[in-house]
């Protein structure tokens, strides 16, 4: 566990965004604890990205609910895991409850959580190095989920008031992939969403499968396995290892270990995930790449890591 400091961050973070597939440090099953990296300051969401590197999206004044949102710049702070920052400013940005993600060629993704009709066109921004908007499009309503994966295209997943399910787009708004006529189980809201590589883990309720998906392996882009795990927020895979955070009411601090059979996870473990200093993380953010969980605990200033594999 270690801590290290970005500085102080100018304006209002309305986006945080974090992760890595990159292998960390082991963390116990049964009383798991978090390794903290970057800092900045709160934030409003939280997401993570590929590379290790964690990315607050600022603004002056944080979009206020309601009402027309007129676009309004903002500066992505990229802080990396040797702590150097790097600066890069955005024009027009129109999303109000944004998500934010990163290309493997370096543009940003800001996709607006919400798509009121005459916003549709603009949902998701795709922003060039210099910051300009290069291309928008409409992915759908009630996104929860947001991650872009190592060839560039963006995996969303909704919550329970778009009925749409999982898709994949490309980095143009072509629709790659989607879970219609895939048979997931009870697929209504997706819990928890992992993407590594170019494949993605769900756990989506109301069945609560673990899912993967792997639209390179046409003859069977999509296993289900059943699990007894409800209401995890997010999950982490190492090979045949799975580990799900999360649940309902007094199991929200919950790490619970599971090892895959043919056709179910198998519970092989269920412990509690802690801040450093034994405590739990409370009211917090959360988000899985491969066999990482990252978490933002309040006071948002700074990210954590799980890792499965380490």
């Amino acid at each position: 566990m270690s801590a290290s400091t970005a500085g102080r961050l100018p304006g209002v973070c309305v986006q945080m965004f974090i992760g890595g597939d990159d292998p960390g440090a082991h963390a116990p099953p049964h009383h798991a604890q978090v390794a903290f990296g970057q800092r900045g300051e709160p934030g409003d969401s939280v997401g993570g990205h590929v590379h290790g590197i964690a990315h607050w999206l600022l603004t002056e004044s944080a979009p206020r609910p309601g009402g027309d949102l007129p676009p309004f710049d903002a500066l992505v702070v990229s802080v990396h895991p040797d702590d150097t920052v790097e600066l890069t400013e955005l024009s027009a940005v129109r999303a109000r409850w944004p998500h934010l993600d990163r290309l493997p060629d370096g543009r940003f993704v800001v996709a607006a959580s919400r798509a009121r009709r005459d916003e549709d066109a603009h949902q998701v921004q795709i922003f060039d190095a210099l910051g300009r908007e290069s291309t928008s499009f409409f992915v759908g309503d009630a996104i929860e989920h947001l991650l872009a994966d190592e060839s560039g295209h963006l995996w969303v997943a909704p919550f329970d008031e778009n009925p749409d399910g999982i898709r994949r787009w490309s980095a143009t708004g072509r629709l790659a992939w989607t879970s219609d006529g895939a048979r997931i189980p009870g697929l209504l809201d997706c819990y928890a969403l992992n993407v590594s590589g170019t494949t993605a883990w769900a756990c989506p309720y109301t069945d609560f499968p673990l899912v993967e998906i792997c639209p390179d392996r046409p003859d069977r882009p999509v296993r289900v396995w059943s699990n007894g795990v409800r209401g995890a927020k997010a999950l982490a895979v190492h090979g045949d290892r799975v580990a799900f955070y999360g649940g309902y009411r007094e199991e929200g601090d919950r790490l619970a270990h599971g090892r895959l059979t043919e056709t179910s996870v198998e519970p092989t473990d269920v412990g509690l995930l802690t801040l450093p200093d034994g405590s739990a993380p409370g009211p917090r953010r959360v988000v899985g790449r491969g066999s990482r969980i990252h978490v933002q605990a309040e006071p948002f200033t700074a990210w954590g890591v799980f890792d499965l594999g380490g």
